[in-house]
This record gives C-alpha cells, sequence and structure tokens, in this order.
C-alpha cells in the first residue's frame, strides 16, 4: 500500500533544501501572533463548513498553529495536524488546555505525507497548502489520503485580494521562485483548484468570502506589523537589506496598498474556499 507521496522532486537534494528554507521562513518572525491575532477565525469557518463531525479521522495539511485543526479536535473527531515547520506545531501544541482533545501533532511535508492511501474522513486545509510550492503534488496527496467518499476542504487567499496583492506588490522586490515553483495565491482561483483535483472528487463547490480585519488603522501600520510577524515580508526585506533605495521603495508601496484596502478602519481579505467529496 502507498504510505508516502512517490513523485521524485520529494527525495532531490533540491527539493530538500528548498522545503528546508520554507520552514525557516515561516519559522522567522511570529507568524503565530498573525494566526491569533488577525486570521485564527478562518480555521474555524473552514471547519464548520466543511461539518465536520465527531468520530470522523480528520487531517489538518499545513496547519500551522492548528487553527483548523483545533476546532475539529474540539468536535469529537480524532485529528491530525501536521506543517513543515515543527516550531508553529508547538506553538499549537502548547496552547491546547483541553488535555484529553484527540489530537495529534506531526511534522510533515504537504508534498510527501506520511500516511496510508484513504486514511482519513476529512482532509483540511487553511491558508496552508496554498504555499506548497509544487501545486499539483499538493493537491494529488490531498485527494491520496483521502477516503472514496470523504470530504475535502481548502482555504485560500485569492490573487486578487489583499493578501494576493500583498504577494504581488512583494514580487518585483523578491529574488526569482525556484523552477518550478507556483504562485501560492493561483489556490485562491475556483479554475486552477478544480484543474488540480480534476474527475478525482466531485460535488466541488467554490465560495469567494472575505475576512473582515479592523487590526490596522494605517496602511504604514499594517506593514510594520508585516515586517515584525509574517516569514514572506520579512523573507523579502532580507533580500533588499544591501540597497536601502528598495527598502525604502517596498515601505512605500506596501504602506500604499493598505491605504487602499483600509475602508472605515477596517479592511476586507479575500478568500476561496474549496470544498469537494473524493469519488
Amino acid at each position: 500500500m502507498t504510505t508516502t507521496s512517490t513523485h521524485p522532486l520529494t527525495s532531490t537534494p533540491e527539493d530538500r533544501a528548498l522545503k528546508a528554507k520554507h520552514a525557516a521562513l515561516w519559522a522567522s518572525g511570529d507568524y503565530p501572533a498573525v494566526a491569533d491575532e488577525v486570521v485564527g477565525t478562518l480555521g474555524g469557518i473552514l471547519v464548520e463548513t466543511v461539518d465536520v463531525q465527531p468520530g470522523q479521522r480528520v487531517l489538518d495539511v499545513a496547519a500551522g498553529t492548528g487553527t483548523s485543526a483545533v476546532p475539529a479536535a474540539r468536535r469529537g473527531a480524532t485529528v491530525t495536524a501536521t506543517d513543515l515547520t515543527p516550531e508553529l506545531l508547538d506553538v499549537g501544541r502548547a496552547a491546547v488546555t483541553d488535555d484529553d482533545l484527540p489530537l495529534t501533532w506531526q511534522t510533515a511535508d504537504a508534498e510527501a505525507l506520511p500516511f496510508e492511501d484513504a486514511a482519513f474522513d476529512v482532509v483540511l486545509s487553511c491558508i496552508g497548502v496554498m504555499f506548497a510550492p509544487h501545486h499539483q503534488q499538493a493537491a494529488d496527496e490531498l485527494v491520496r489520503v483521502c477516503r472514496p467518499g470523504g470530504s475535502i476542504g481548502v482555504l485560500s487567499w485569492t490573487p486578487e485580494g489583499f493578501i494576493g496583492q500583498l504577494f504581488a506588490t512583494m514580487k518585483p522586490y523578491a529574488p526569482p521562485p525556484p523552477p518550478g515553483a507556483s504562485p501560492a495565491p493561483l489556490w485562491g482561483r475556483a479554475d486552477h483548484v478544480r484543474e488540480l483535483l480534476g474527475d478525482r472528487v466531485e460535488d466541488l463547490v467554490a465560495r469567494q468570502q472575505t475576512l473582515r480585519v479592523d487590526r490596522f488603522a494605517s496602511g504604514a501600520e499594517f506593514r510594520d506589523y508585516m515586517k515584525r510577524n509574517y516569514g514572506p515580508t520579512i523573507a523579502v526585506y532580507r533580500f533588499l537589506a544591501p540597497d536601502p533605495a528598495k527598502v525604502e521603495a517596498l515601505d512605500a508601496d506596501l504602506a500604499a496598498l493598505g491605504d487602499r484596502f483600509l475602508q472605515g478602519g477596517a479592511m476586507d481579505w479575500e478568500y476561496l474556499l474549496v470544498t469537494a467529496r473524493r469519488t
């Protein structure tokens, strides 16, 4: 029985180096603060939309600090939370005060999950699997570990929404992506997700929704928060550090982006929530 991805990319030195870089990126700054203070409610929205039931075997892929895994376990499901970055799992594990929750934390690569075929009734990922560099490989793994008739739920930022535009704003300042890597916000396009999952799923429903964020009073405040806490933004600024003029230009662009989206003291961050059933 297949227990892990057999894709050759997962076994190359280049891919191992890339994954180590990704893990370090999400360990930099303070992503747990972002999850707790800004985006944490999305996990519960995903769990509620999929309608996780007591007794189900649930896998949360690229779980971070467990914003989907914890509410799923509190519904009575038996949950495994996986992430490439063990530091995030450590934060999630330490924050759980329900000692009897049926919840396991495990370091794992979304593109090479260490589980048997059809091992789970529900497979979830909330703004997580979208950051795996090889989209088809990651989608194949989501499908592989879900049992026939089981549910798949993925929540991702859209390209046109605020976080998609954050990445678009940073792109001219960032180093070129590694060969074969796809832009993360493509997971926020329903046609892209349909193509990734193909005829291996049915009853696919794509919902475009927004997260209301009232944490920031100005674009500059948003920019400074992300510079301190958000790994991808930190990585771009580190890359630009030898060039103060580019740092200044990115500072201005990110503040302008935040101001453009601020309306009445709040921002709407658009995301796509996709649910489907494994055929």
